[in-house]
């Protein structure tokens, strides 16, 4: 194992200090937790929090700030937060109208935030919740019941983030969040697994031709393993995929993330992006009226990509999505 750290055990310490020691402006460290906290004065928003396992930066760290979330919980490397540090993101972000939490639908998270969404009720602190499972690969994979929570949730985070800052309510938020949650759709594959520095090898083999389709983020078992094919290929296997679900018919309109797995150059996911807008905007004739290419949920040192299509049921999602924002990640 080749790793820039020193030792295995203190990696989620050193991180989020070196994080927020860089970006002092954006972000702190709340002393004492795993917290990450936006830098601004209390401007009387519902808070938004969201967290999970670290591995997967910039999510969550990366996407707290102005228009984004007000706190974001770390646990130990592909291991969810404890509710005590849920907690405290909770506190971090209460700014008087409540706390929404954004989770991923794994099953340590789920049980996690909603533990913790019980103890800040005890100190008198509205808190709800959406649980992301946009994941269309597979049901009831590793560390999950139902489908996984994965790079839609970024999408979550930006629109919920930007109806904060305008001044939604708990209520608003959460009948907000349902509605993305209903509309938002991903799934990805893996040319080579991840290292946990915790652990020390692979999670999982695959060979030197060999990909996975519908890995997960922890690097759980895919639908598929196949020899590598070329990018227009891959792209095609995704589509058909999404297509099969989300029964889109031509002129609908939508949001597209093609988010790297953490050790997929941008070169190659600019080439995928690139044959998705031949199958998409060409072949069915889909309006894509939002597009991000990068690393926004990632799987530590996972070479692989994803693809997250987001239907547009309001023209508020587009003014969301497009609104700026003061974040590391986004």
């Amino acid at each position: 194992m080749k790793k820039i750290i020193n030792q295995p055990d203190q990696v989620v310490d050193d991180m989020l200090n070196g994080l927020a020691y860089a970006y002092d402006t954006i972000v702190s460290r709340v002393p004492g937790t795993t917290v990450i906290v936006r830098n601004l004065e209390s401007d009387n928003r519902v808070g938004l929090i969201s967290g999970g396992g670290s591995g997967h930066e910039p999510s969550h760290a990366g996407f707290v700030g102005k228009g984004m979330l007000s706190a974001a919980v770390a646990g130990q490397v592909f291991t969810s937060p404890t509710p005590d540090q849920i907690l405290e993101g909770i506190k971090a972000a209460d700014e008087g109208k409540g706390v929404f939490m954004i989770v991923k639908n794994y099953t340590g998270d789920v049980m996690n935030f909603d533990m913790a969404k019980e103890l800040a009720e005890l100190e008198d602190i509205d808190v709800d919740f959406v649980v992301v499972d946009d994941d269309i690969a597979v049901e009831d994979s590793t560390f999950t019941a139902g489908r996984r929570g994965v790079a839609g949730t970024v999408f979550m985070h930006k629109i919920l983030g930007a109806a904060a800052d305008a001044g939604a309510s708990l209520q608003d938020i959460k009948t907000l969040a349902e509605k993305v949650n209903n509309s938002v759709y991903s799934i990805g594959l893996a040319l080579s697994p991840a290292t946990n520095p915790e652990v020390g090898k692979p999670g999982f083999e695959l060979e030197e031709n060999e990909i996975e389709f519908g890995i997960g983020i922890h690097g759980e078992p895919g639908y598929s393993r196949e020899t590598l094919k070329p990018s227009k290929e891959l792209a095609e296997e995704f589509v058909r995929k999404l297509k099969k679900e989300i029964g889109w018919t031509s002129g609908d309109r939508f949001a597209v993330l093609v988010n790297g797995m953490g050790a997929t150059p941008l070169m190659e996911q600019f080439v995928f992006m690139n044959d998705l807008k031949t199958l998409l905007a060409g072949d069915e004739k889909l309006d894509l009226v939002f597009k991000k290419v990068g690393d926004y949920m990632t799987a530590i040192d996972m070479a692989g990509v994803s693809l997250t299509l987001l239907k547009i049921e309001d023209d508020a999602w587009i003014d969301h999505l497009n609104s700026p924002v003061e974040v590391i990640g986004w």
